[in-house]
This record gives C-alpha cells, sequence and structure tokens, in this order.
C-alpha cells in the first residue's frame, strides 16, 4: 500500500514551482526592461524639445534656436573682418542687453534688429538692419572706431558705439559675453550643441546654407563638394559638402555655424577634427568620429 506524499516531496514541487514562477517573472521584467528601453531610445530625440547648449570652462549657458543661430553670425561677421575675441565680447554683451540676442522686429521708437540700430540715427534702412549679418558687420565697423576699444571697461566701449540712456547696463553681460566667445569662436573646440525633434527637420537647403555661411564669413571661406551654391540648386540628400578652414578657430566657428543652422535649413551631419554632430541626436552634442578631417569641416 502507497502511502502520502511526505512534506518533504510537497516542499520540493513547491520550490520547483516558485523558481519556474521567478524565473517567468525574471524573463518578463527583461522583455519589459528592453522594450522599455527601445521605446525610450525611439522617444527620446523628441523629449528634449529643441535648444542649444554652451558648456565652457568659463561657464554653461543655455539659448534657443534662433539665439544660438545669431551667437554663430556674430562670430562669423568677426572672423570676416579679423577681429579680436575682445571684440566679439563687447558685441555679446551688447546684443544680450539689447535684444536677448534675437533679430526683433521693432523696439524703442525706431530700434531694430540684434543691436537695437535706429534708421533715424544714420545706421541704415529697417530691413538692412533685420539682417543679422548686416546689422553686426555695422556695429563691428563702428565698434573699431572708438579709440582704445579693446584696452576700455567694456560698457564704455559699448557705449561709444549704442549711446544708450544707460550704458552701465552691458556690463552686467560680460561673463555672458566671454562664455559665448569662447565657444562661437573655435578657442574651446566642441563645446556649443544644438538639438531639435526629428519631426521639426525641414527639407535640405545646403546649398543656400553654404552661401549664407560665406556671406557671413567672407568670401575667403572655401567649399568645396558636389552640388553647385547658386540658387535654387537642388539639395542632394546622398551628397555633402567640405568647407575648407584657414585655422582651427575658424574651423571650429564654422563647424559650430552649421550646428546652429541646421533646422533652418535641414542640414543632417557636420564633421570637423575627429568630431561629429547629427541631427537625429543633436542633444548628445560632438560625439568621436576618427575620420573626421581635421582641416576641412564636412557638413551633410
Amino acid at each position: 500500500m502507497r502511502g502520502r506524499p511526505g512534506k518533504g516531496a510537497d516542499g520540493g514541487e513547491r520550490r520547483r514551482g516558485g523558481l519556474a514562477w521567478a524565473a517567468g517573472l525574471s524573463v518578463l521584467v527583461v522583455l519589459l526592461a528592453v522594450g522599455g528601453y527601445a521605446m525610450f531610445k525611439r522617444a527620446r530625440p523628441y523629449l528634449h524639445g529643441s535648444g542649444c547648449e554652451v558648456t565652457a570652462s568659463a561657464g554653461k549657458m543655455s539659448l534657443d534656436l534662433e539665439q544660438g543661430a545669431n551667437a554663430a553670425t556674430i562670430a562669423a561677421v568677426a572672423f570676416r573682418k579679423r577681429l579680436p575675441e575682445r571684440a566679439v565680447v563687447i558685441a555679446y554683451a551688447t546684443a544680450i542687453q539689447e535684444s536677448h540676442i534675437r533679430n526683433l522686429p521693432s523696439g524703442d521708437r525706431d530700434s531694430v534688429g540684434m543691436f537695437q540700430q535706429r534708421p533715424s540715427q544714420g545706421w541704415g534702412t529697417p530691413d538692412k538692419l533685420r539682417d543679422p549679418v548686416v546689422s553686426t558687420s555695422k556695429f563691428f565697423d563702428a565698434l573699431v572706431q572708438v579709440k582704445g576699444y579693446l584696452d576700455q571697461e567694456l560698457h564704455v566701449a559699448a557705449q561709444e558705439v549704442q549711446r544708450s540712456a544707460d550704458g552701465r547696463a552691458y556690463a552686467q553681460h560680460e561673463e555672458a559675453g566671454e562664455v559665448l566667445a569662447t565657444a562661437f569662436t573655435g578657442r574651446e573646440p566642441g563645446t556649443a550643441r544644438c538639438w531639435f525633434p526629428p519631426g521639426e527637420r525641414t527639407e535640405s537647403r545646403r546649398p543656400e546654407a553654404l552661401r549664407e555661411m560665406r556671406r557671413a564669413f567672407g568670401s575667403r571661406l572655401r567649399v568645396d563638394g558636389p552640388g553647385p551654391l547658386t540658387a535654387g540648386a537642388v539639395s542632394r540628400p546622398d551628397s555633402w559638402n567640405a568647407v575648407k578652414a584657414n585655422t582651427p578657430r575658424e574651423g571650429w566657428a564654422v563647424a559650430t555655424w552649421a550646428v546652429t543652422h541646421a533646422k533652418v535649413y535641414g542640414l543632417t551631419e557636420v564633421r570637423y577634427a575627429g568630431k561629429h554632430w547629427r541631427a537625429d541626436a543633436g542633444h548628445d552634442g560632438w560625439t568621436p568620429d576618427e575620420g573626421a578631417p581635421a582641416d576641412t569641416v564636412i557638413i551633410k
């Protein structure tokens, strides 16, 4: 006559059942984690919104895309005019005070643009002053006429150009101007990044972007690669252009200009000096790329 199963056998079955349940739960957790990570990875580019950020030794500063593009343009015009970094710092501090580095359509009385220049004071026509390249050029042209501006206190030099109600206000933005100049003039490579959701990506207009880049930096900036730069030229998505920089600092200024203007012109990649920026992972900033050339900025 068979006896009943002992407690040991019954306990063993429970243990085996418990182990099987735990194993199944572990598999489920792993699957959920993998699926969750895949969903997060896919959604991640959309979660950050859009913006730019400078992270330099002098400090950190957040900008929106318009501010980033305008900051890059100010540095580009300084390269065209071959001005020292101090001039760029003065320009940034002035633009922060006047417009928060935005291209304002209007302002106090008849003031317009980034530097709030007034047509009635001889700065030019409103449509010209709303052009960041033109308004920046006019600011620098006036700044270099200020005797000893490089040795003066920032607010004194800026006020000589602007003639505002309270010139002392420019002084409070000197530190921010130094942070921006460090990044956008290329003194500290790869310290500016920009990002925007993939759904906001625009159709590629790379030839137009490169024409605007040369207008800001000057015609001495050589552009090679497939695709004409004439007005209305088609931008082939499988092609690229190479921009030959005159110095490493100018190369980083060009690369940063391209990143800050990527959304406007539909640019997808920028490679330079061992670094790589991609529009679909813009928030990651500049990542290592051993194949990125040291003397040429590759723009796609």
